[in-house]
C-alpha cells in the first residue's frame, strides 16, 4: 500500500469516527426530546420508544472503541490526529451516558403516568429544553471543532443549576403541602436530577473540543450554581443554609 494511500485510509478512519459521533449525539438529542415530551404528555408508548431506542447508542459507543483502539494500535496517531481519537473515545462513553439517563427519565414517565399529574412537571420540562439546548450547540462545536462555541455551552451549565435549585426548592414545597405529593414529586425530582446530569455531561464534551483545539484541557473552575444541598423548606417558605461548603 502506498503512502497515498495509507494517508488516506487514515483520513476516512477520523471521519468515520465523527460521523459516529453525529449520529450518536443526535441520537441522545432526540431521546432526551422525546422523553421530556413523554413525560409532559404522559405518554407511555412514547416513553417505551425511548427505553427501547437506547441500544443503538450503545452499539455506536461500541464501534466508536473498536475503530478508535485499531487506530491506535495500527496507526499511531500523534499530536493532533492522536488528540481526535482520544477525544473521540471519552466523547462517545459520554454520550452513551447521556442516553443512559434520557432512558431513566422515560422509566421514571412509566410510573408517572400512573398518578395525578402535577405541575412542577412543566418545571422540569423547562429544564430539560435548556439542557437539550445545550447538548445540541456543545455537539454543534466538536463536529465544527468550534472552541468558542463550546465554551458558551460549558458557561450555560451555571443557568442549568440554578434552575435545578428552583425545581428543588418548587417540589420540595409541594411535598411539604401535602403528603399525597411526596411520591409523585419524588419521582421528579430523579428525573430534574437525570436532566441536570445530562447538562454535566455536556459541559464534559466541551472540555474535550476545547481539547482537540487547543491541545490542553480548559484552566477556568466549571461554574456551578446548584444549591440544592442547602436548601431548606419550611412552611413558609425556602430558605438557604450554610453547610460550611
Amino acid at each position: 500500500m502506498t503512502q497515498e494511500h495509507i494517508v488516506k485510509s487514515f483520513d476516512e478512519q477520523l471521519n468515520r469516527l465523527d460521523n459516529v459521533i453525529a449520529e450518536m449525539g443526535g441520537l441522545a438529542e432526540t431521546q432526551l426530546a422525546e422523553a421530556i415530551e413523554a413525560m409532559v404528555r404522559r405518554d407511555v408508548e412514547r416513553a417505551e420508544r425511548v427505553t427501547a431506542a437506547d441500544a443503538r447508542i450503545d452499539e455506536l459507543e461500541l464501534e466508536i472503541d473498536h475503530l478508535a483502539v485499531a487506530m491506535l494500535a495500527l496507526r499511531q496517531p500523534m499530536a493532533d490526529d492522536l488528540r481526535l481519537v482520544i477525544a473521540a473515545l471519552k466523547t462517545s462513553g459520554i454520550i452513551e451516558r447521556i442516553g443512559d439517563y434520557a432512558k431513566n427519565v422515560a422509566k421514571r414517565t412509566l410510573t408517572l403516568s400512573q398518578m395525578p399529574p402535577m405541575q412542577p412537571a412543566l418545571t422540569v420540562a423547562r429544564l430539560g429544553r435548556l439542557v437539550q439546548e445545550m447538548i445540541k450547540n456543545v455537539l454543534d462545536a466538536y463536529v465544527a471543532r468550534d472552541a468558542e462555541k463550546a465554551a458558551q455551552a460549558w458557561m450555560r451549565d451555571e443557568e442549568v443549576d440554578a434552575l435545578y435549585t428552583s425545581v428543588f426548592r418548587e417540589l420540595l414545597t409541594y411535598m411539604m403541602e401535602d403528603p399525597r405529593n411526596i411520591t409523585p414529586c419524588t419521582h421528579l425530582l430523579f428525573v430534574a436530577k437525570n436532566i441536570e446530569r445530562i447538562g454535566d455531561h455536556a459541559t464534559n464534551i466541551a472540555e474535550h473540543v476545547h481539547f482537540v483545539v487547543h491541545g490542553s484541557m480548559p484552566d477556568d473552575i466549571r461554574p456551578k450554581s446548584d444549591a440544592s444541598s442547602f436548601t431548606v423548606v419550611e412552611p413558609s417558605g425556602t430558605k438557604q443554609v450554610p453547610t460550611g461548603r
